[in-house]
């Protein structure tokens, strides 16, 4: 027969896990720069939906009046998703304004590329990870057990979510101060353009030609991994199949076929250039 847990070192624990945290949290503000007013917009920012699921579930079972959930379903249900939402808006906006003002020189294609590069997931993942932000979020026991800390995903979200939580604790000046301190390299005034990528390269291409995206299918996958000819994809415009490509992931597959797209392009141009001569 299993002895029951000893009410009093429980509360102890929890006490001890608490203070931990606490300690956690204002080591993570000192890391951003920013000191929160009220913890609760940092906690919200730290909790995802596998968590907040769990937690509302955990209530259901235990049967907790709906009253008593409604109390506390900001607190503990609700995960940092809208945060993220808010997060990703206000980042766009505070990291366009910062290229504006440094690069008055650069067209709208080379701030834009630039801030994609600053604002995307790899590069938020990175910051996450330098920032130490896995060690903190609150997780459900899945994602806990498949090591959701280090996925680049998640951590990318919760960047967003606490840069939300930073705009409605203290509004946009300290979203400011954060992405000049955490990307001051990426907006420095000496720093050159961001070279256009193929697959960004032959988008802009079409759009000003056509003023249409392209898409991209997938052909073939042998499902051979690590097989540098893996995927063959074929990049299309309007339906019509423009070029393929292959290579060891779709997106280098999707470059490729890119790739192959614009040589295809430049060799016609070429060609009806050196016809009407």
């Amino acid at each position: 027969m299993s002895k029951s847990a000893d009410p009093g070192q429980v509360e102890e624990d929890t006490r001890r896990e608490e203070v931990e945290r606490d300690a956690r949290l204002g080591r993570l503000e000192a890391a951003i720069g920013y000191r929160f007013s009220a913890r609760r917009a940092l906690e919200a920012a730290l909790r995802h939906s596998s968590y907040a699921y769990e937690r509302a579930q955990q209530a259901d079972d235990s049967g907790e009046s709906g009253r008593a959930k409604g109390e506390a379903c900001a607190d503990e249900y609700e995960s940092n998703e809208r945060l993220e939402f808010l997060g990703d808006a206000v980042l766009g906006l505070v990291v366009a304004e910062a290229l504006y003002a440094a690069h008055p020189d650069w067209s709208e294609g080379h701030l834009t590329r630039a801030r994609h590069q600053i604002v995307e997931g790899r590069s938020l993942a990175k910051l996450a990870r330098h920032l130490e932000l896995g060690p903190v979020l609150r997780l459900g026991r899945t994602e806990e057990s498949s090591a959701g800390r280090e996925k680049a995903s998640i951590l990318e979200d919760a960047m967003e979510a606490l840069i939300g939580a930073i705009y409605l604790d203290g509004g946009l000046e300290p979203v400011r101060h954060v992405v000049a301190t955490h990307f001051a390299k990426a907006l420095a005034e000496d720093q050159g353009p961001v070279a256009r990528d193929v697959k960004t390269a032959l988008q802009e291409t079409l759009m000003a030609e056509v003023g249409t995206f392209p898409t991209y299918r997938l052909i073939r996958d042998s499902g051979v991994n690590d097989d540098e000819h893996r995927f063959e994809m074929a990049v299309l415009l309007e339906g019509h199949e423009l070029a393929r490509g292959i290579g060891r992931t779709k997106r280098a597959a999707e470059k490729a076929a890119a790739r192959e797209a614009l040589r295809l392009r430049d060799d016609a141009a070429h060609v009806e250039t050196q016809g009407a001569r």
